[in-house]
């Protein structure tokens, strides 16, 4: 079975931040750590080379496929930031609503800036996400 390219990493999350060229983009990055971090009670990994991810879990799928993937993350890319909520958002009508400007894929959230949304919305919902993603697949150590 082919191994995952989006693996949790020694790389430094600080060098990947230093790079986002916007002050306004790179101000939002530094946000959203402390958003996860507090979420999570974990510090910022690297997964692959694009994606800054707290925590993880160990997931198991019926046909055999099994790995680890962070509880939360972002990415801070070109077009817009891309905030990872792991349990998706179909649980979460009311808080989406309430959130402002923004656009969503399966478990992506995008946003240009964290001035287009509601930042106790966006904080309410890390932690309702990584809460239902600790009790999905609580941890078995």
């Amino acid at each position: 079975m082919a191994e995952l390219k989006t693996a949790r990493n020694d790389a430094s999350v600080n060098a990947f931040l230093d790079q986002v060229a916007d002050p306004g983009k790179r101000s939002d990055c530094d946000e959203i750590v402390k958003v996860m971090r507090s979420a999570t009670g974990e510090p910022p990994r690297m997964w692959g080379s694009s994606i800054v991810g707290f925590g993880s879990y160990h997931y198991k799928y019926a046909s055999g496929r099994e790995g680890d993937w962070m509880l939360c993350g972002f990415s801070p890319r070109k077009q817009s930031l891309s905030i990872y909520i792991m349990s998706g958002f179909a649980k979460f009508d009311k808080l989406m609503k309430k959130l402002g400007k923004h656009s969503t894929g399966k478990s992506c959230l995008y946003v240009k800036s964290l001035d287009d949304i509601d930042r106790k919305v966006l904080r309410e919902l890390v932690q309702k996400s990584v809460d239902d993603m600790r009790a999905r697949y609580p941890d078995p150590s």
